[in-house]
């Protein structure tokens, strides 16, 4: 299972971080990370981490620069650090693990991945 939260309503300009919680398997194991969805817009891959740092981690340009995602292995939990936000970012994001971050940037339904989570809104607006 995974557990996101940390969203919310801030400015443009401000800051959230995202946290998704995973239990029921060994988190190590795969990689983790978030897509978002915005009304009326296509599912988008944000941000993916490999299982291993070997793994290049993956960033949508749209987020480059501005989001960090890192995980800490101790709490099984994943991090979405989200600074200079702007109107473009207000969506539903929402963690998903899989076996590598390939799927990030593609359009596999959500059945495909190993575990998909709930979503937590996030609305940037002044």
């Amino acid at each position: 299972q995974l557990q996101a939260s940390g969203g919310g309503q801030v400015q443009p300009g401000g800051s959230l971080r995202l946290s998704c919680a995973a239990s029921g398997f060994t988190f190590r194991d795969y990689a983790i990370g978030w897509f978002r969805q915005a009304p009326g817009k296509e599912r988008e891959g944000v941000s993916c981490l490999g299982s291993s740092t070997r793994y290049p981690t993956y960033y949508a340009e749209s987020v480059k620069g501005r989001f960090t995602i890192s995980r800490d292995a101790s709490k099984n939990t994943v991090f979405l650090q989200m600074d200079s936000l702007n109107v473009e970012d207000t969506a539903v994001y929402y963690c998903a693990t899989d076996i590598w971050c390939d799927r990030w940037s593609g359009s596999a339904p959500e059945s495909d991945f190993h575990s998909w989570g709930q979503g937590t809104l996030v609305t940037v607006s002044s």
